[in-house]
């Protein structure tokens, strides 16, 4: 009986045969290495970052899921930002301008008396409280678009910007904006426009008309 449950747990050990050699374990581990930054670089960065640098995450989706969120996250730290600079050192309230342009970027300002006749294209959505969506166009390095957009039943905060294949630029940002309008000159070959939030207590209207040179107008969310 003794000798019997020796045996049984003898035969629970594997011998040394059996066991993984060490050339073995050190390409498991060289294979789940690479596995991870492939993953890291196909998934993880576009989706939590909007950083593409293979293009798979374009393809899939994931990037512009990733540009939403990190937008999101900067208009929060800035909703946090402006509400403790406000306890802090109350002013007098007023309407926020847009920041100004960085070098790279080329924004020119166009006043209602230089507006075109007729706009090529016209497009008006919803925006619920908390509720953000996005509008690009396509447009080729140096291609110039007129646009002017309002809104109706209150005001929004927007961010104009681009994105292309591993670049991405801001050209202006603003909080509390019943309207703009301007010239948008495109840095790089890619896709151009804008991100409105509605951070009011009720619904509001975005009228955004545009015109000039680009292949595609398209709302992206």
């Amino acid at each position: 009986m003794i000798c019997e449950s020796i045996h049984m747990y003898n035969t629970d050990i594997p011998n040394r045969a059996e066991l993984p050699t060490t050339r073995q374990l050190i390409r498991s581990t060289l294979i789940a290495a690479v596995a991870a930054v492939v993953l890291l670089f196909t998934v993880v960065l576009p989706s939590e970052y909007g950083v593409d640098p293979t293009g798979v995450g374009r393809m899939l989706g994931l990037t512009e899921m990733g540009e939403i969120k990190t937008r999101l996250a900067e208009e929060a730290a800035a909703d946090a930002a402006a509400t403790q600079a406000a306890h802090s050192a109350p002013v007098p309230a007023q309407t926020a301008a847009p920041s100004p342009a960085p070098a790279a970027a080329t924004l020119i300002p166009i006043t209602p008396a230089s507006g075109l006749a007729e706009w090529r294209d016209e497009i008006t959505f919803v925006l619920t409280p908390g509720q953000g969506t996005e509008i690009k166009l396509r447009m080729k390095e140096g291609d110039k678009a007129l646009y002017s957009w309002t809104v109706q039943g209150g005001v929004v905060n927007f961010d104009t910007h681009g994105d292309a294949l591993g670049r991405s630029i801001s050209y202006a940002q603003g909080r509390g904006m019943p309207a703009d309008e301007g010239e948008l000159v495109a840095a790089f070959t890619g896709n151009h426009g804008w991100f409105w939030r509605n951070r009011g207590n009720a619904d509001v209207t975005v009228v955004l008309r545009t015109a000039g040179v680009y292949s595609e107008l398209k709302r992206v969310k």
